[in-house]
């Protein structure tokens, strides 16, 4: 806790004495305050944000309705975020830090693998524009995954990200990557990513205990960009004027995985023969005069699509989870700017069996934006039915405020 102080402190004394150095740019609520060096070789902008949670929870006992029972619920600050971003030297390179301040960004894996420190950084990376339209990524930093992950978690159509997201995510990693984006013709967009990283996930300092991570994207945008980087914002908040679609393919190689997830989930027996862990996603974003819809499709093997491990002496030592999930969810944006919307997610975490998959969740959720994403209100409703033991209910509500 001494540590987080530290930093907050430094941050903020950093900022008071950067500001009697710079000009100050006209602020507008939820676009965080931005600052430019006098001689323009430096920009800043700082924002923050948070949200506040209440989780309720209710079991269904032998999926009977007349039999519901177990509840609990707790309040909680679900994120915590302070960023810094903008350019130094050239706007063609650009940097951002982002800290993650509550209990849940700072949770880890314990000592062993994190060091003394705590979980605090999300982001800290570089990126330069070196050559027309390709750029080069170094850092800490979002992995070219699934939609709905690079999605901030600022940006979210429900109160949170589906059950896909948080078993197959590709999240953040320490690496590099390559970057092309390139308009054909008049619209047509083409963005292709390839990242190169080490593969045991953010903040570790354990160094490489397996192999690394390589992770591929393509993305084409066929009419054209959406307003504001809308392919990447929940809900169509900017009511886009023509149909505007984003269509992205990705693939990622974990070598010798050493994490039941690849770079995420609980650490494995040092013991174990690692194995090359793939994942692979389609993913697409629609949107047009207030509706928004957004699908994905994720899996997850090993190339004998066992996900048992074993030492050398062919003791079972642990698993990794994989399996497959599918994501579909639509709404629409009233003039009013109050949302309804709609989700539908399928998990299927265990391989080898047959018949229905492991978890369906269906969701109906509610949205008021008071100022787009910077200030709104969520709640969304989920039965969630499971296959292995009883099935649930379960409603949240959702605070969030930024600058």
């Amino acid at each position: 806790m001494f540590k987080i102080k530290s930093v907050l402190f430094l941050a903020f004394i950093t900022s008071l004495t950067f500001y009697g150095q710079t000009q100050v740019k006209e602020y507008s609520f939820g676009d965080g305050f931005r600052f430019t060096a006098k001689d323009s070789t430096l920009g800043v902008k700082v924002s923050a944000r948070f949200q506040t949670l209440f989780l309720g929870n209710w079991s269904i006992h032998n999926d009977d309705f007349s039999d519901v029972g177990q509840f609990n619920s707790n309040f909680l600050i679900r994120r915590a975020r302070l960023k810094f971003d903008g350019f130094a030297y050239s706007p063609k390179l650009t940097y951002k830090v982002e800290l993650g301040l509550s209990n849940r960004d700072l949770n880890h894996g314990g000592p062993e693998y994190y060091g003394e420190g705590g979980n605090l950084v999300l982001d800290a990376y570089l990126k330069w524009n070196f050559f027309k339209a390709f750029s080069i990524k170094a850092g800490q930093f979002k992995l070219p995954g699934n939609r709905e992950r690079i999605v901030s978690s600022a940006n979210m159509q429900f109160v949170d990200r589906s059950a896909l997201n948080s078993k197959f995510t590709l999240d953040r990693d320490i690496g590099a990557s390559l970057h092309y984006d390139k308009v054909l013709g008049k619209q047509f967009g083409l963005h292709l990513t390839a990242a190169l990283s080490q593969g045991e996930g953010r903040n570790v300092t354990m160094g490489n205990l397996g192999g690394y991570k390589s992770s591929f994207k393509l993305e084409i945008m066929p009419f054209g960009a959406f307003a504001k980087k809308g392919a990447y914002i929940g809900a169509d908040i900017y009511r886009e004027q023509k149909p505007k679609l984003a269509l992205a393919f990705m693939f990622d190689i974990n070598g010798k995985a050493v994490r039941s997830r690849g770079n995420r989930g609980e650490f494995l027996s040092t013991d174990a023969i690692y194995k090359d862990l793939y994942t692979g996603f389609i993913d697409f974003m629609f949107k047009y005069k207030g509706f928004s819809a957004m699908g994905e499709y994720a899996i997850r093997r090993t190339a004998d699509n066992n996900r048992s491990l074993v030492d050398a002496e062919g003791n079972s030592v642990g698993a990794y989870d994989f399996g497959s999930a599918i994501n579909l969810q639509a709404g629409y944006l009233f003039k009013s700017n109050y949302e309804i919307a709609a989700r539908f997610t399928e998990v299927s975490s265990i391989p080898g069996f047959s018949g229905s998959p492991n978890q369906i969740y269906y969701t109906l959720a509610a949205s008021k934006y008071i100022k787009n994403h910077s200030l709104k209100i969520q709640t969304d409703v989920s039965y969630i039915e499971n296959r292995f033991f009883d099935d649930a209910l379960q409603w949240r509500v959702q605070i969030e405020f930024g600058f």
